[in-house]
């Protein structure tokens, strides 16, 4: 398999998966993408079933995996695949577990790792493979990232031990629950290093990206990304649309469930966790409807709805009560309007490069391609409040006494009001985005009490705090990691 950029020109060169694994932007600006997307089949569909039956989650991962890392030897990847994802790390030996709520809607359960997010379900992965490659080629590498809530904590506790890699991770300064600040701020290792920006994630993430963008200094500090821009973060997540697809699809459809199509509502902020189901709808998994959930902060929502992609600024970026999703730049976002747009790297460069910098936004509502975004990839859209948050939270917990967290009654909101206007059809899987320990307040508000602890997180909030405050601009964060790196 090989790998190309999403602002490249037809004939631009190819690079292997290990080549970009390290890596952050492409050196133009773009997105790491593969060159095609790789097919599948009724049989592979099949052969994907049993494996899962018979030898679980890691064995799927490795088969789904397989071509497109195809630059490390098989069995190297399955080792790392069943050290990844061990009933020990994730609380259950299904590793993403799904159940029905008393509706017929769906949940896909991913957020029982170590940080209490779904985003376990790639950076468990990708610690193993980043440590592989580094011993491989003698390297080391210090992480620059960024999080609006749950990335942070999630690589924070993949990357912790592991030799030759060092993580910095900038959050936005007082954006987050305290639940969240905790699981990142209290961990005691020089390894990894918090750095508190005064400003909302977008400006972190434009940190990264000006940072990374600056590829001398890229180079000499042996600079990479753990953030979804990093291609093997979204091909991991592919895996578990395939899981949840294979239950589902077994659980509604006895005849045939190789033909059974299943939709999913996605709570979107980045855009990482719905391009995971695009790229697995585009290779042949039988995905129905992709339900794009977003809250108050609604860019990418206003997008597949009109057409319009409006980039907001700090003062527009609503601080609110699913704050994981207080994104109005959605970096993926680019991978998909690649595909949209019929891969055409010019026109990505023009409208994420050119376009996008002097004007804020982009217009393809008259462009005969935006109709694809639904007929052709299956996208549609919806909004959710927060007093849609408190109301689903406590319904769901009246009729089926669970507990769900505020980004994923985001995604219960939308996907309930879609089939109920008869926009798509069930069965519907909404994706789980976090624990509801994460965000009390809002379960207080809903349900009248706190949300349950796990074990393995009391006491966590009343642990010593390590963050550094640094301001909101690039050349001080390079001055920064120079004097830290020495």
């Amino acid at each position: 398999m090989q790998y190309v950029s999403t602002r490249g020109l037809p004939g631009q060169s190819t690079r292997s998966f290990c080549d970009i694994l390290l890596e952050g932007l492409a050196p133009d600006g773009g997105l790491y993408v593969p060159l095609a997307y790789p097919r599948v089949d009724g049989p592979t569909l099949s052969r994907w079933r049993a494996l899962l039956e018979e030898q679980g989650y890691a064995a799927l991962a490795h088969a789904v995996l397989t071509p497109y890392v195809d630059d490390i030897p098989s069995e190297d990847l399955l080792a790392m695949c069943r050290r990844a994802y061990t009933a020990e790390k994730f609380g259950d030996p299904q590793i993403v577990p799904v159940s029905r709520l008393s509706d017929g809607l769906w949940l896909g359960h991913l957020s029982n790792g170590p940080s209490a997010a779904f985003k376990d379900m790639a950076m468990q992965l990708l610690g193993e493979l980043f440590e592989y490659q580094l011993q491989r080629t003698g390297r080391e590498l210090n992480i620059l990232g960024a999080t609006s809530g749950d990335t942070g904590s999630s690589a924070e506790y993949a990357m912790l031990g592991k030799r030759g890699i060092r993580v910095f991770m900038m959050t936005p300064k007082g954006r987050m629950t305290p639940f969240q600040q905790a699981q990142m701020f209290t961990i005691d290792d020089p390894a990894i290093v918090n750095l508190a920006v005064d400003g909302v994630f977008d400006d972190c993430q434009d940190l990264v990206k000006a940072v990374s963008s600056d590829l001398e200094f890229k180079a000499r500090r042996s600079i990479g990304a753990v953030n979804s821009i990093n291609w093997a973060r979204v091909v991991a997540q592919v895996v578990y649309y395939v899981a949840c697809w294979l239950r589902v699809s077994a659980a509604v459809s006895s005849e045939d469930p190789d033909a059974q199509r299943v939709s999913f509502s996605v709570p979107t902020g980045n855009f990482g966790d719905i391009l995971a189901g695009h790229v697995a709808r585009t290779m042949g998994v039988p995905i129905g409807d992709l339900i794009l959930a977003t809250n108050e902060n609604d860019v990418l929502d206003e997008f597949f709805r009109t057409g319009v992609y409006r980039v907001r600024g700090a003062v527009e970026t609503y601080a609110t009560s699913s704050p994981s999703m207080d994104i109005s730049k959605a970096s993926n976002f680019e991978r998909f309007v690649f595909d949209l747009l019929g891969r055409d790297g010019a026109r990505v460069a023009e409208l994420f490069g050119t376009r996008l910098t002097t004007q804020g936004a982009f217009d393809l509502s008259a462009d005969p391609a935006f109709a694809g975004a639904r007929s052709t990839y299956g996208f549609c859209s919806g909004r959710s409040t927060h007093g849609d948050r408190v109301a689903t939270i406590a319904a769901v917990h009246a009729a089926d006494q669970v507990t769900i967290d505020p980004h994923t009654a985001d995604a219960v909101t939308v996907a309930r009001a879609k089939l109920a206007c008869g926009e798509v059809e069930a069965p519907v899987v909404a994706m789980e985005t976090a624990l509801p320990v994460k965000f009390a307040a809002t379960i207080q508000e809903a349900l009248g009490r706190d949300p349950e602890c796990p074990p393995r997180f009391a006491g966590l909030e009343r642990l010593p705090r390590h963050v550094i405050d640094i301001d909101n601009d690039a050349d001080k964060v390079k001055i920064f990691l120079d004097e830290r790196l020495g």
